[in-house]
């Protein structure tokens, strides 16, 4: 299975128009959002072309292919007129033989775990800044020095407000390997699993 992984929509139509042509050329299976779909939020600049009226119909016209978990700056009124489920903290997918816990990163992150075993992946969004760390899961910090087999840390990046100078992508997984990509669809990073 191939699934794209994006986050940090934020509003911006270009950005999301942008992420659907991405996700048409990468002809992938599912499309994962990890949050913050509409809104920017009080910590955020505007992001360009912010038109959250304009991004509902984009998403609307995909949900059947589309997997999404909260983020902090969605609530149960967008839920009003998103066509597909969007309040889930959490997603549980299978990646071959490794569990991949999915969610928008404000919650649980490399600094609050969640339930994880040696080999599994913490997938989140949230910090606007790609990320691909391994970690200890034995402990609440990940630091656990008992346990040697350790977890990895996956993150998209943001598709409208990228931060550090990253650019805005998204990333794709695959049983073989992730890939981190630019809007455009060119890889910047790849890592084998």
């Amino acid at each position: 299975m191939k699934i794209m992984t994006a986050s940090d929509i934020h509003g911006s139509a270009l950005s999301c128009e942008k992420m659907l042509d991405a996700f048409r050329r990468e002809r992938a299976d599912r499309l994962l959002l990890l949050g913050d779909l509409l809104y920017h939020g009080p910590r955020n600049d505007l992001p360009e072309d912010y038109a959250p009226k304009e991004v509902i119909p984009l998403l609307n016209a995909v949900k059947n292919r589309l997997l999404c978990v909260r983020g902090n700056c969605d609530t149960e009124v967008d839920q009003m007129v998103l066509e597909f489920p969007i309040l889930s903290e959490s997603c549980i997918l299978w990646l071959g033989g490794r569990m991949v816990f999915a969610t928008h990163g404000h919650h649980f992150n490399t600094g609050s775990l969640p339930p994880l075993q040696p080999g599994d992946i913490l997938l989140h969004g949230h910090t606007h800044v790609p990320a691909w760390e391994t970690f200890l899961p034995g402990s609440r910090d990940g630091s656990d020095t008992k346990n040697k087999e350790t977890c990895l840390y996956l993150n998209p990046g943001s598709v409208s407000l990228p931060k550090e100078n990253s650019p805005r992508g998204y990333l794709i997984l695959t049983e073989q390997a992730v890939e981190w990509k630019t809007l455009e669809g060119e890889t910047y990073h790849r890592l084998s699993l």
